[in-house]
């Protein structure tokens, strides 16, 4: 910066041009300015005047240029952002740098580890470089889309993409570098960007083997489709084409026929997108009976509980309910299995009584109930409803399925009172009735066991003469408090129900 004009130094004569220039083009690399001594070096001790007219219509020209294609060289710096996580996520917490100040990076090197509210996600890097500024520390909260760190790159311009900085075309009179052009770049230094080193990857293609076709030997895309393809850009080294003879002459000459207009593609009919009805969120308080639900299921949810699961072979059962429905239909009442199984568990209840008690809120107590008031869980209107059905030890098989009928009638009316849903001492869910085989039920506190019936299936099983014949199968699922009952009495007890639903018979001799 040391040449003169006269007595006034080339940077006072740069001043009032930079000054017109945007910001990034003040800070002018000494080089740029350097280069333009040859355009001054003859002006000598000539006026101020004229070396500020030559500046501007002969030097300056030269320096513009010089500033155009050093204003995003080597030493560009670019703000890493932190990119959408999908899902809606808009913040997220990190948990741990991978990299320091200082550090140099590659592309697909661990920069940090964020976590958000569903996953924890490792964020790499996009560019080659050296890290200079952190913006978050380690339990920082950071925002999608706004810098994580900053990078100085290691390439030139052209290996960044115009999504990551932001510069105007190069100039077709670009100064070329001192000392001539770069020679074709191979091996380990060749130049790509990163979309062209993606691309090579893809395709497991070594950059080293590829010619670069490109300003001062860069690899461009164009070079490693036609390396894929087999077609190299120019024969290398010690590569010995191969002898392809000429293809023979026609005989006499023909007339050389029109080519056919290439038929147009079709066209592509534009995506017609559906229309969707967005309707409006609607906000409800929970109560009633879901209000009910929500704190049953709560406290039943902090019991630990066992489960305890098996198959039935309910064929004798399925036999004798057709034959029983008629009668009960001429009485007047809905027969269905769910009072069979009723009656069967108030039978085995009478080997199990611990099975029919209550536990107190700390469970230090524990009450066995006289009464077998088995309840059965009801979809309605209103929610999930558990009326039951009292003294079933006491009722018929009739009794029980009348007062079923009741309290079904009831429950869809919502209309169940407080005696109805109070008092209970065992529970059965029906879910068969919908779908589904096997479940995982919740006790209803304070009692202490619950028993989900699957739906009865037709089945080919084989007899004792290995013939097959068809067979209704069901399954059952217990859930106990695993605080007062263990899994052998469970077992036990399923045993015994099992007994009397799979021979419905044999319950006539413990009906009092």
């Amino acid at each position: 910066m040391a040449a003169m004009c006269g007595r006034v130094p080339m940077l006072m004569l740069a001043r009032p041009v930079l000054r017109q220039t945007p910001v990034a083009l003040r800070n002018l690399s000494r080089s740029a300015l350097n280069g333009s001594r040859r355009h001054v070096s003859f002006l000598g001790n000539i006026s101020r005047k004229s070396c500020v007219h030559h500046f501007q219509t002969q030097s300056w020209p030269v320096i513009a240029r010089l500033i155009h294609t050093t204003s995003v060289c080597h030493g560009e710096i670019v703000q890493f952002k932190l990119s959408d996580i999908g899902e809606g996520i808009r913040e997220v917490t990190l948990k741990e740098w991978y990299v320091n100040e200082g550090d140099v990076v590659s592309q697909f090197d661990s920069i940090c580890e964020v976590q958000s509210d569903k996953a924890s996600v490792t964020i790499t890097s996009r560019y080659d470089g050296k890290v200079t500024k952190l913006h978050y520390e380690v339990d920082d909260t950071a925002l999608v889309g706004k810098p994580l760190v900053d990078i100085e790159l290691e390439g030139t311009a052209k290996d960044l993409t115009e999504e990551d900085v932001s510069t105007s075309s190069d100039s077709d009179d670009e100064i070329p570098a001192r000392g001539g052009s770069r020679p074709a770049a191979k091996g380990k230094g060749a130049l790509a960007t990163p979309a062209v080193r993606r691309i090579a990857k893809e395709h497991n293609v070594n950059l080293d083997d590829v010619q670069g076709t490109g300003k001062d030997g860069r690899i461009l895309k164009e070079d490693i489709l036609k390396f894929v393809q087999g077609q190299g850009a120019a024969p290398q080294a010690g590569f010995v084409p191969e002898i392809v003879p000429p293809p023979p002459k026609p005989a006499a000459p023909v007339a050389a026929m029109p080519t056919p207009p290439k038929p147009k593609p079709a066209a592509m009919p534009a995506p017609v997108r559906p229309v969707t009805v967005v309707g409006k969120d609607n906000k409800t308080q929970i109560k009633g009976f879901q209000k009910v639900m929500v704190k049953t299921m709560n406290a039943a949810n902090a019991v630990p509980h066992f489960g305890y699961c098996d198959e039935l072979e309910v064929t004798e059962l399925v036999r004798l309910r057709e034959k029983l429905k008629n009668a009960a239909v001429q009485r007047g009442v809905r027969l269905s299995y769910m009072p069979m199984f009723m009656k069967a568990a108030s039978l085995a209840l009478l080997h199990y009584p611990i099975l029919n008690a209550h536990t107190d809120e700390k469970c230090e107590y524990l009450t066995y109930k006289a009464s077998h008031n088995i309840g059965v869980a009801m979809d309605t209107p209103n929610g999930l409803v558990v009326p039951n059905v009292k003294n079933v030890q006491a009722l018929s098989v009739f009794e029980i399925a009348a007062e079923l009928n009741r309290l079904q009638e009831l429950g869809s009316s919502g209309q169940l009172g407080t005696p109805d849903l109070t008092g209970g001492t065992f529970t059965f869910s029906n879910i068969g009735t919908i779908g589904g085989t096997y479940a995982k039920p919740l006790v209803v506190l304070p009692e202490v066991a619950i028993g989900a019936i699957g739906k009865i299936q037709a089945v080919p099983r084989f007899d004792e003469d290995d013939e097959i014949y068809k067979a209704f199968i069901m399954n059952i699922s217990w859930s106990a408090d695993h605080r007062v009952i263990d899994g052998a009495t469970m077992a036990r007890f399923s045993n015994l129900w099992k007994s009397y639903v799979e021979n419905p018979e044999t319950m006539i001799f413990d009906l009092k």
